[in-house]
């Protein structure tokens, strides 16, 4: 998905990382939550994601977390 980011809309670039962002809250495997998120890092990257559209993550609990993992969804929700 990260290789075509100039390919997307802002529409789907937005729509993409809402989607990503729903189910990194529901992720229970750190390799996917970590390439889940680094996704949505690189879709931040075009401009057209806004922290409305990654707010799901809020509701990850930090502590839960390795230490590399908390610190992307901290910088994510830092904006």
């Amino acid at each position: 998905m990260t290789d075509h980011l100039g390919a997307y809309t802002p529409a789907q670039a937005s729509a993409l990382a809402t989607l990503l962002a729903a189910t990194a809250v529901c992720e229970k495997e750190n390799s996917a939550l970590e390439a889940e998120l680094h996704a949505i890092i690189e879709l931040t990257s075009t401009g057209h994601v806004g922290l409305e559209h990654i707010a799901p993550l809020e509701e990850i609990v930090l502590a839960d977390l390795p230490p590399q993992l908390r610190d992307y969804v901290s910088d994510l929700l830092e904006g």
